[in-house]
Order: structure tokens, then sequence, then C-alpha cells
């Protein structure tokens, strides 16, 4: 019988994918003074968090041995993958914080050679940056962090599970064409090998405004109990925006921006800027004006 009621649920949910009703209005809880929704467990019946974790682990892998491949993985050795190693062991110990499960994850950072202004943590804690995000947006640790933390934030409120299921993800052996990569690596298109085609579906989940939302404050909550300055969060989206004005950032199509992003987080740093001051042995009245290491409007 149990059986039977899991095949008829399970019907019905793939009967509603890719027309998802409109959300009933969901209870929230306050975690550390941010508001959240609770982790939907309905996609998990769609999509188990296995399938997630496996489909998630084998294009993180294709992806870091095509940019092997191609010449484009940085080494270890470099200056700037050490530098976001370090910055990722340091947050790495709070993620429980927000997910129990990621005690237990696989943790990777790794830095990928790109003109792209982007980063991603895939399910599991599988990190990538491209070194145009740091290059361009002249990042600091703080904002690297900042990040970091938005990126991690996805993963550890299974932001990826639930946008899965609404993509209609029901086969999660689905793959982008060749292309996916051509741009960045050069490939060429019409190559269909698994290492080629691993920037797959994970990697280009919309979320929602709430997930981004989430992510903003999850993630700085991570990046401030680390010893990072939330403030670099809001010096961040103005360079976002700043560099977009320049030459659109891809990062931006899926990412909203504008006043209410800022505003968001600044309205936040009663609740964040403690937890920051605390691993510097002050108080918030304490510190020093924060400063970013570049002009800003």
């Amino acid at each position: 019988m149990k059986r039977l009621k899991r095949v008829a649920m399970l019907l019905v949910l793939c009967a509603s994918v890719g027309s998802v009703p409109a959300a009933q209005p969901q209870q929230q809880e306050v975690q550390d003074g941010i508001t959240l929704r609770p982790i939907n467990k309905y996609w998990s019946v769609l999509i188990s968090k296995e399938q997630l974790n496996q489909q998630a682990a084998q294009e993180y892998s294709g992806l870091i041995s095509t940019a092997r491949e191609k010449g484009a993985l940085v080494p270890a050795s470099d200056p700037e993958a050490r530098r976001l190693r370090a910055i990722a062991q340091r947050i790495i110990p709070f993620a429980p914080r927000w997910n129990p499960e990621a005690s237990g994850w696989n943790w990777q950072v790794n830095l990928l050679e790109s003109d792209q202004v982007n980063a991603f943590c895939m399910p599991g804690g599988r990190i990538a940056f491209f070194s145009g995000i740091i290059d361009k947006l002249k990042l600091t640790d703080d904002e690297i962090a900042a990040v970091m933390g938005h990126e991690m934030a996805h993963a550890l409120r299974e932001h990826g599970l639930e946008q899965a299921g609404k993509s209609g993800l029901t086969s999660l052996g689905a793959r982008l064409g060749g292309a996916a990569l051509s741009a960045w690596l050069g490939i060429d298109p019409n190559i269909t090998s698994t290492a080629t085609n691993a920037a797959g579906q994970l990697l280009v989940l919309k979320f929602s405004r709430n997930d981004e939302r989430e992510a903003d404050l999850v993630g700085l909550d991570l990046a401030a109990r680390a010893g990072f300055d939330p403030r670099a969060g809001i010096s961040l989206w103005q360079k976002m925006a700043a560099q977009n004005q320049r030459a659109p950032i891809e990062l931006l199509s899926t990412h909203p921006l504008g006043t209410e992003r800022i505003a968001q987080i600044q309205d936040h740093m009663n609740v964040l800027l403690p937890l920051y001051a605390r691993t510097k042995g002050t108080t918030v009245d304490k510190l020093p004006p924060y400063r970013s290491n570049v002009a800003l409007r």
C-alpha cells in the first residue's frame, strides 16, 4: 500500500512538472536573525538528493577534467587558487549551521581560467570560480568570501533540488550541447564526449528571487562567522553593477541586481556585523569604517 501511494504521488508530481502551480503561502522560520523558507521536501520525492549529488559529481568531475585537458584549470600551487582555498577553509566549518548534512560533504574548490564573471557551488560542496570574476572586479578577500558564501548557500539551502524539479529534470542525465563549453575553452561544439558536455543542467539552473535573497544573507552570515567583513557584500554588488554597465555580465542574467538587493543586505547589518566584530575581539561600534579597494559610487 505504501508503495502504491508513493507511485501515485510520483505520477502527480511528474504531471505537474513544467507547469508548477502558483506557490502556496509557506511557513517561514527565522534562524540567526534571517527569515527563511523551510527547506522544501516536495521535490525530493521526484528527484532524490542521492541522484542530484551523483549528477553534480559527474558534471563537476567532467568540467574539471576538460579544463585540465585544455590548460584552463589553474594549478593548486597558483597563488590565486591557494587564496580561494584558504578562504573556503575558513568558511566551510560554519556550513553545517545551515545544513547538517554539509559536515559529510566532500568539499572541492577550483579556479578556472576564463574571462567570465561567474562562480558556482554545486550540490555536495563542489565550488568553482572563474578567474574573470576575481580579476575584472578586483575582488578583495572579503568580497570573495561574499561570493563564495552566496554560492555555498544555494547548495546548503538545497535550492538546486527545488529548481531541478521545477525545471522538469525528471532525467538528471540530460546534458547541454557541447556549445556550453565551446565559448569558454574553445572546444569544438560538435564534440559529444561526456567531458565536453560536463556543463550540464545543474550549472544553468535559475534560482528564484527568494532563493537569491536567502543566498545573499546566509552567505554573508557564513562569511561573517569566518571573520570576513559582511559589508563587502555591498561593495561587491556595487562593483557588479559598475562592471555590468561596461560589459553585460552573464551571471546577472540569473542573479537580480539593484538597490533593493543592496538595501536588504544593509537592513541585516545589525545581525551580521556583530558576528564579524566578535571574530575580531571587538564590538560593532569600534569597527573601523569599511573601505573598498576601488572607488565606488
